[in-house]
Order: structure tokens, then C-alpha cells, then sequence
């Protein structure tokens, strides 16, 4: 990173261990002691001078935080550093699910499907137009929303000229006495236990 080239994803998963000085099938201890090795070589703390040190004692700490965790590990081991970066997006449980979706035959299939349905406008994989299912297919006529609206205007009209109506009308005014008393506005004083006799 120091020659001012930007680093590419690689898919081959070696880069990490040959920055630890390592083989692809070490096991646990062998990245241990070969970061403990490394680390107190190019630790800043031990080479002030050399302003070299501390990347390349980053790159020891990345190198081992990768290796030593074993999910990220077997991710850099089948996918190399782009799958560290698909775990990075979308989590470590879908790095299998992205390079499987990623193939040139899931793409292949996802376009098929897509002209099948008629770019996924039909559930049931036929090239109908308007009746999938039955969802889309046009009512016929006479039949539908449209039969059945009643306006407002017809609808009062209708309950106004109906003689057979034997519904009580509802009370549409207030009363126009305000010395008028209800039931429950009387002359005596009533408390709450009281009971009528």
C-alpha cells in the first residue's frame, strides 16, 4: 500500500499467510507463534527509525485477527479477501448464498424465470398476460365493482319514499326546552347506594 496502488480483492486466500510466513493448511499454534515471532520484529516500539515497521506491523495484526477467528479464516481459505468483504456487507452467514447467487448459472436461471413470467408478473410461469391466476383476468361485464354502487342521492331517496319502513326515525334535534328534566336530572337528592323502592 505504500507504492500508492490501491490493493484488489483476490479470491485465491494466500496473501495473509505469506504475510505471517505461513502455508495455507497451518494449524492454530502455528499462526500464534509465527505472529509472536514476527510482531516483536516489527513492533514501532522496537525499530523507531524504520517508518516501514509499523504498516508492516498493521498487516501482522490484520493477518492474525483473519487467521486466528475460524469462521473468517474458512471464509478466507474458499474466498480469499473478497469474501472477507461479501462477510463485511452481508454478514459471514451469507457469504455462501452471495458467490452461489454470483454464478453464471443462477444469473442464467433468474433470467429465465424473469421471461417465463413475463418479468415476474405472473406467479405460475406461463406467458399469460391478464389472467394469472385468475388475479388479473378482467371481470366481465355487468359485473364487478361498477354493479354494484349505489350513489348517495338514490340511496336517501329510496329510504324517504319507502312506506314499509318500519325502522323508529332517529331523534335528529336537540330539545328545545333547557328546563326540561330527564331521568336523570330529578328533584331529590339521590346518593350512589340508594335504591329505588
Amino acid at each position: 500500500m505504500s507504492d500508492g496502488r490501491q490493493r484488489t480483492l483476490s479470491t485465491s486466500g494466500e496473501s495473509l499467510y505469506q504475510i505471517l510466513a505461513l502455508q495455507k493448511g497451518c494449524s492454530h499454534d502455528d499462526i500464534k507463534k509465527s505472529y509472536r515471532k514476527l510482531a516483536l520484529r516489527y513492533h514501532p516500539d522496537k525499530n523507531p527509525d524504520d517508518p516501514n515497521a509499523a504498516e508492516k506491523f498493521k498487516e501482522l495484526n490484520a493477518a492474525h485477527a483473519v487467521l486466528s477467528d475460524l469462521t473468517k479464516r474458512n471464509i478466507y481459505d474458499s474466498y480469499g479477501s473478497l469474501g472477507l468483504y461479501v462477510a463485511q456487507q452481508f454478514g459471514e452467514d451469507n457469504v455462501n448464498t452471495y458467490f452461489m447467487l454470483s454464478t453464471w448459472w443462477a444469473k442464467g436461471l433468474f433470467a429465465v424465470c424473469g421471461l417465463l413470467t413475463g418479468f415476474y408478473c405472473c406467479c405460475c410461469l406461463c406467458c399469460c398476460c391478464n389472467c394469472c391466476c385468475g388475479k388479473l383476468k378482467p371481470p366481465p361485464t355487468g359485473e364487478g365493482p361498477e354493479s354494484d354502487y349505489v350513489s348517495p342521492d338514490d340511496l336517501e331517496e329510496e329510504l324517504r319514499n319507502d312506506p314499509d319502513n318500519d325502522v323508529e326515525a332517529p331523534i335528529i334535534q336537540q330539545p328545545t326546552n333547557a328546563s326540561e328534566k330527564t331521568q336523570l336530572i330529578t328533584d331529590g337528592h339521590r346518593r350512589y347506594g340508594d335504591t329505588y323502592t
